[in-house]
């Protein structure tokens, strides 16, 4: 049997600075399935990547013990990138040398989007990214297949529920990259559909806790409620700054903030702080989906492996991603792969739909509303 070294070598080049890449045209014969995942797993942001990382390894393992897929183990590599665009791109370019299946997992906006040209230009799928920016999305790319909804979807959400109570003064709070104007601009997409704008902006830059400026500038236009687009560090920090000076608004957050993660970082400061989900929840076993997931979190039986919305979205897209190889033919090549995918339609996951077509690589638009508590529960 031979390995993924020994498969025929394509004669693609890749540009941004990849010369030749080993691009194996069939799969059907490999020893593994072998997938490449560029997360952050130190640094500031380092929870996104870990929690993800965990739930999809824990569906993987699970396959794996029963047999694999076809007979064939899934190996979910992972490097580090620190949520640092210029790691991604030689992460990537490593994971397309060594010839992995698809690129599976990558955590954030400005990351991915450094990933997904080097991935089309190499003609690998690039699966469900762990991002709902609009950029990543539009126009449709083949290769890029995504599982979750995107911030357009959340922030017109966050925003809906604003207006349906009588919230018009919104302010955002946004870290200064591709993935903190994705959702700038669906918070503000969003309010000029109803007729408003944000009162406020202030930004903070990536990987940093610099928030005071930014605090300043909102506070000071007395905003009822902020839509926070920014990663758990600064979000936290941001939000005890900003409740330090003396501001009693509420504060919203999408699902990227890493909501485990904030809770911990917030403590009791936590409390009212409401977070848009884009998963099924990872803490009640009342939908099939959600009982399959917290089943395996306590199977693992390690107590740094815990339930949370993070790792359910890892867990998700590699279920997502085992229903399609399973599917005839899907292993043999990576656009057999995605033709694959394309056919999973209406697809109920218990509880969780996911719906591909061939022109339509967004498979869900689920979005819910769900607060915190002081003691860092997560209520729907």
């Amino acid at each position: 049997m031979c390995s993924l070294n020994t498969l025929v070598v394509g004669r693609r080049a890749v540009m941004l600075g990849v010369a030749a890449f080993a691009v194996p045209s069939s799969f059907a014969q490999a020893a593994k399935i072998v997938l490449g995942q560029s997360a952050p797993m130190t640094g500031p942001s380092a929870q996104l990547g870990i929690q993800f990382n965990q739930g999809a390894q824990l569906y993987f393992d699970q396959v794996n013990a029963n047999g694999g897929i076809n007979g064939r183990k899934v190996e979910l590599r992972v490097l580090d990138d620190g949520y640092e665009p210029d790691r991604t791109a030689v992460n990537t370019k490593q994971f397309i040398n060594d010839g992995v299946f698809a690129l599976f997992g990558y955590i954030g906006t400005p990351t991915s989007a450094v990933a997904l040209p080097l991935a089309t230009q190499a003609r690998i799928p690039f699966f469900a990214p762990f991002t709902g920016a609009e950029v990543l999305r539009t126009p449709l790319n083949r290769y890029a297949l995504h599982v979750r909804a995107s911030y357009n979807d959340e922030t017109a959400a966050i925003v809906n529920r604003m207006a349906n109570i009588g919230v018009s003064k919104i302010a955002v709070f946004y870290q200064n990259d591709a993935y903190g104007q994705a959702g700038l601009g669906g918070v503000t997409t969003a309010l000029a559909k109803i007729g408003g704008a944000p009162v406020a902006v202030g930004m903070v830059e990536r990987n940093t806790v610099e928030v005071a400026a930014a605090v300043k500038a909102i506070v000071a236009a007395t905003p009822a409620a902020i839509v926070m687009i920014s990663t758990y560090k600064s979000c936290a920090a941001f939000i005890r700054s900003a409740k330090a000076v003396g501001y009693t608004g509420t504060f919203y957050n999408v699902s990227f903030v890493g909501t485990t993660a904030l809770a911990t970082e917030l403590g009791k400061d936590a409390a009212g702080v409401v977070i848009s989900q884009v998963m099924p929840t990872p803490y009640s076993i009342s939908q099939p989906i959600s009982a399959e997931y917290v089943a395996l979190v306590k199977a693992a039986g390690k107590p740094e492996i815990t339930a949370n919305y993070s790792s359910m979205e890892g867990f998700m897209a590699a279920k997502v991603f085992h229903e399609a190889m399973k599917k005839p033919g899907a292993s043999n090549s990576r656009e057999a792969f995605i033709d694959a995918v394309e056919s999973i339609k209406a697809h109920n996951f218990g509880g969780f739909y996911v719906d591909f077509a061939k022109t339509k690589h967004v498979a869900s638009k689920f979005v819910e509303l769900t607060m915190l508590t002081a003691d860092g529960r997560v209520v729907r």
